[in-house]
């Protein structure tokens, strides 16, 4: 493989943005069939084979599926989807029933990973949660159990705890929550995977300062100094976001969600240049210990964010 391919292969499609209106920057909704199939093909074009999905993402699972199985990838296609939170987690056959419908919905065989939703359920996983995910694994429905969360310190007990080979956690230029409590290393030292999502922090980063009025007022003094910041270097606010994580979390998956086709084609272009070390330095310096206002979508009072 060579050094281009390996690094595409890190890259993987977030597919919320295909079941339903999503990110606080979205202005054009929900993709259509046509659409979504050409963003699905596209990624494949380009070497992106694992696709991110989840069953409160709408009408992700079946967008995805259909255009998994209109493109014939329906066997190599590496899709991660994720437990609805509201199932009854302590109910294996409810479990069971929930895997089996998103695996239809998908159009494949079976799973390359299920993860929890709620980092909240590993307070469960040692009376039953582990065991019953386990048995998916046991049983050829799914290859691996991941957990998606949003604390450091529920991603420091995940890594800890057995049967968890994934895990996916929110990581962009300003929000280095999880790098300064050593969630990374730990991860390496446990030989397992971290999905970075929310590298654009739902498009807040990419918005217009014009467009932040009313209810996220808040963050116009952080998205200010970034956008300043972005024109003293002479990079872009998208290639400083993809640079960033790219050069700073080497070993990690990135999940990135588009709209069109235009978008994803931007963002491989980005993705293959390299972020000088010197950047990624002063990108350190320059944004530290942002508040969780801004960091956690859920906080922002009157957006229209949807839990990842």
């Amino acid at each position: 493989m060579t050094s281009s391919a390996s690094q595409t292969s890190r890259l993987v499609l977030g597919t919320a943005q295909l079941g339903m209106p999503y990110g606080i920057a979205n202005r054009r909704g929900q993709p259509d069939r046509r659409a979504a199939e050409a963003i699905v093909a596209r990624v494949w074009e380009n070497g992106v084979r694992e696709f991110d999905t989840a069953q409160a993402y709408g009408e992700s699972e079946v967008v995805l599926g259909n255009a998994l199985k209109s493109l014939g990838l329906t066997r190599q296609a590496k899709v991660i989807s994720k437990f609805d939170a509201g199932i009854d987690h302590q109910h294996p056959a409810g479990l069971r029933r929930a895997l089996e419908q998103t695996i239809a919905r998908l159009n494949i065989s079976k799973l390359y990973a299920i993860m929890i939703h709620s980092e909240e359920l590993l307070d469960i996983w040692d009376t039953g949660l582990g065991e019953t995910l386990h048995k998916f694994i046991t049983e050829g429905l799914v290859e691996r159990i991941g957990i998606s969360v949003y604390k450091p310190r529920n991603a420091i007990r995940a890594l800890k705890t057995k049967g968890v080979a994934l895990l996916q956690i929110p990581g962009n230029l300003l929000d280095r929550r999880f790098e300064k409590e050593g969630v990374f290393e730990e991860a390496h030292q446990r030989g397992k995977q971290i999905y970075l999502r929310s590298v654009f922090l739902q498009g807040l980063l990419l918005m217009n300062i014009r467009e932040l009025t009313g209810a996220m007022d808040f963050v116009l003094p952080v998205i200010d100094r970034l956008i300043n910041f972005s024109r003293k270097t002479g990079y872009s606010v998208k290639q400083l976001a993809l640079g960033y994580v790219k050069s700073a979390y080497p070993s990690s998956k990135v999940i990135f969600g588009c709209e069109t086709t235009r978008q994803v084609q931007e963002n491989f272009e980005l993705w293959q240049r390299e972020l000088p070390g010197e950047i990624v330095g002063r990108i350190q310096e320059e944004f530290q210990n942002i508040p969780e206002t801004i960091l956690n979508p859920s906080l922002w009072a009157g957006s229209s964010s949807t839990k990842k």
